[in-house]
């Protein structure tokens, strides 16, 4: 019957709408992306766990797609991801592409958002920016991505995982006489910007 994209927290459990956590209690199936993390979450905000709950993550086929597919086209369901705005950096963009493509409603709830997060942590006016994202993960991959990047002029966003940091910090040398805004943990009580 729909799909609905809810903004989860990117840290600190309280950053979740009020709208958010009357949809997730509200419908039938709640897709995220990994089990124990969605269970937990749910807990934390609590929502029963009565409900269907399945995955959608980089390890789902296209077979798991369509039978997600299927349940949109029966069931009111929510789409959350591990933390901040489904679709943005994960699997649920081919979700969505799909329900739209079976014009099956969709509707966004939003919330928590990285990237708009870090952006506005910038001591810099920002007119525009370019969004790389999360980098190759081969290393020559990687180099030749960052070499590729290190000739825009506007600021760059990226995003890694933190057991990469130190990898990329070292590979961020390509960039000459740039500065960096760095954002850990954000939203947690250990957060951490670098500038």
């Amino acid at each position: 019957m729909s799909l609905h994209v809810v903004a989860t927290p990117l840290g600190h459990p309280e950053d979740i709408t009020l709208r958010a956590i009357k949809c997730l209690k509200n419908s039938d199936v709640i897709i995220g992306e990994e089990p124990k993390v969605t269970r937990r979450f749910l807990k934390s905000i609590e929502v029963p766990l009565d409900k269907i709950l399945l995955s959608l993550n980089e390890h789902s086929s296209q077979k798991d797609l369509l039978e997600l597919l299927e349940l949109c086209k029966k069931q009111n369901v929510a789409l959350i991801s591990d933390c901040g705005t489904p679709g943005f950096c994960d699997p649920g963009a081919d979700l969505i592409r799909l329900c739209r493509q079976h014009n099956i409603p969709i509707t966004s709830l939003p919330g928590p958002s990285s990237l708009m997060l870090l952006l506005s942590m910038s001591s810099r006016p920002l007119k525009s920016f370019y969004f790389a994202g999360f980098l190759p993960r081969k290393t020559s991959e990687r180099q030749k991505t960052l070499q590729k990047l290190s000739t825009l002029k506007e600021p760059i966003v990226l995003m890694d995982t933190p057991y990469r940091l130190h990898k990329l910090l070292d590979e961020l040398s390509v960039f000459k006489n740039r500065s960096f805004l760095i954002g850990l943990q954000m939203t947690q009580p250990d957060e951490t910007y670098i500038e």
